[in-house]
């Protein structure tokens, strides 16, 4: 499976959708996942893929892990996964 496929399924479950009704340009909002929605995705992707993400549940506009939109999350864990295999 690839990740932005596991991520939109992830993604899709907290939202209560399925993954096929999940669209790139949808945002958290859109989805209606609330923060500890979204704290709950962050530790189903860090599971998923056995990656640490450096997410500030208390600051999110600060954090490294960009949520403005499914597509933004997919590209930031795409990247997460990419420099824990580099390494």
């Amino acid at each position: 499976m690839q990740v932005r496929d596991k991520v939109v399924e992830i993604i899709a479950e907290q939202a209560l959708m399925e993954p096929g009704d999940v669209r790139m340009d949808m945002t958290l909002a859109d989805l209606g996942i609330d923060s500890l929605g979204l704290v709950e995705s962050i530790f189903a992707i860090e599971e998923a893929f056995d990656i640490s993400v450096p997410f500030n549940a208390n600051d999110p506009a600060d954090s490294e892990f960009d949520i403005s939109s499914v597509r933004t999350m997919v590209a930031a864990v795409e990247k997460l996964v990419r420099e824990q295999t580099d390494a």
